[in-house]
């Protein structure tokens, strides 16, 4: 069974969340993010935090009964954050998501969600673009795309480096409320033909996102205005995450994310600074 492309340009809309400082430092907790940013009454949100918030629209576009995705097979293929300013506690957002795109992978289909944060004057504050991919529905193959500039040409300006500690996956699950069985049951996992529980993409591209903001954002979360990512592995709990930040080309800076045997887990990464 094939997803059902009729639904693309179909919306799924969540009215009224509530940011709260609690929420916002239960997020940094959960990612292993100790900036001081992230905690007190007048902290920022993470550039990944609007995830939260957009999360229950792309679940309703993942469970769609007129989508037919098997959601036990669903993995994070791809993330894009554009933010125009932080969350703040006391900022209450409607999200508006958009069924963009549904395609042939080399792995199954994907379907592509963008999500739309508005404050509550009707301001745009970000935007979250998530791509699903649905593992093994079609035998279709196409070719893939190409991977862009490689990272190896280019120097490296700053690394970071995150441990994953055992319970990662449950924290973030917490935190986040992507509670995919995937990330939190190891039967459900072996049951998607996966070797055991793995990390939410989004905890992954936390950290990728915290070592830029702790070193070419100077500390500063609010200088984060694009945050682009492809998931190439899964990363495990257990796991030691290396970033590596290159020097900018074309108006923002590369990153790549390896494990700890030299595995990348995210290549081609860009993000872009509010200067």
């Amino acid at each position: 069974m094939e997803l059902n492309r009729e639904l693309v340009g179909k919306r799924y809309e969540r009215p009224g969340y509530r940011v709260t400082a609690e929420a916002i430092e239960r997020y940094a907790r959960a990612t292993n993010d100790a900036n001081p940013a992230y905690f007190g009454p007048s902290a920022l949100a993470s550039p990944v935090f609007p995830v939260v918030a957009g999360f229950p629209t792309f679940m309703d576009a993942a469970r769609d009964p007129e989508l037919g995705a098997d959601v036990v097979r669903l993995v994070h293929a791809s993330e894009e954050h554009v933010l125009r300013r932080p969350l703040r506690p006391g900022d209450v957002v409607s999200v508006t998501s958009e069924m963009e795109s549904i395609e042939v992978e080399d792995a199954g289909e994907s379907f592509t969600a963008r999500a739309d944060l508005e404050d509550a004057d009707g301001e745009l504050v970000a935007q979250v673009r998530g791509k699903m991919l649905i593992r093994g529905m079609t035998r279709r193959r196409r070719a893939r795309s190409a991977p862009g500039e490689p990272s190896e040409a280019l120097e490296i300006l700053a690394e970071e480096t995150t441990a994953i500690d055992e319970d990662q996956t449950y924290r973030y699950a917490d935190a986040s409320g992507d509670d995919n069985p995937i990330h939190v049951d190891e039967e459900a996992a072996k049951r998607a033909r996966l070797p055991g529980v793995i990390l939410h993409g989004m905890c992954t591209m936390a950290v990728a996102t915290k070592a830029a903001v702790n070193t070419i954002a100077s500390g500063d979360p609010a200088r984060i205005a694009r945050v682009d990512v492809d998931f190439s592995k899964p990363v495990f709990p257990g796991q030691t995450l290396t970033t590596k930040i290159y020097e900018p080309s074309g108006g923002g800076y590369g990153f790549d994310v390896v494990n700890q045997n030299g595995i990348t887990v995210i290549k081609g990464g860009r993000v872009e600074l509010h200067f």
